[in-house]
């Protein structure tokens, strides 16, 4: 109870006045001197014309297409008559076989390549802006 009233005590202090407000300004946005927020700027949408890799849309799709590529999984590799074929065991158990030219997950994803240890393919992906690319993308051995 000292304590307190020692506090009580004590002079009081100064209090800093509160800053001063400044007003919001307004923006006024000029559609005729601007151009939409929404539509594409004139490189984007020239982009779409532009040459590049395409989803080939009458492609029949094969049946690992239906799988991301995160849920299958290299487990063994083989070859057959000269040809190198990659076991791919996908999240559901079971194992199939897959050779360079087949296609693998969600994103056109073409095999070019088996080796040992890994199974290399090219996907094609959109950019955003109405083109495509092709990106790298790789299915490891499961140790």
């Amino acid at each position: 109870m000292a304590y307190i009233d020692s506090v009580k005590a004590r002079p009081g202090g100064r209090i800093e006045p509160l800053p001063q407000i400044k007003p919001y300004e307004t923006f006024r946005y000029e559609e005729a001197e601007r151009r939409s927020p929404f539509e594409p700027t004139k490189a984007a949408a020239n982009s779409k014309n532009a040459g590049g890799p395409r989803p080939d849309q009458n492609r029949p799709a094969e049946y690992l297409e239906q799988f991301p590529l995160d849920t299958m999984d290299m487990v063994g590799m083989l070859n057959r008559e000269g040809t190198d074929y990659a076991l791919i065991q996908t999240g559901d158990g079971l194992v199939h076989r897959v050779s360079v030219g087949n296609y693998l997950g969600q994103n056109e994803g073409r095999v070019v390549a088996i080796n040992d240890s890994e199974v290399q393919l090219e996907e094609i992906v959109s950019n955003g802006i109405g083109g495509f690319f092709k990106r790298p993308a790789a299915i490891g051995l499961d140790d």
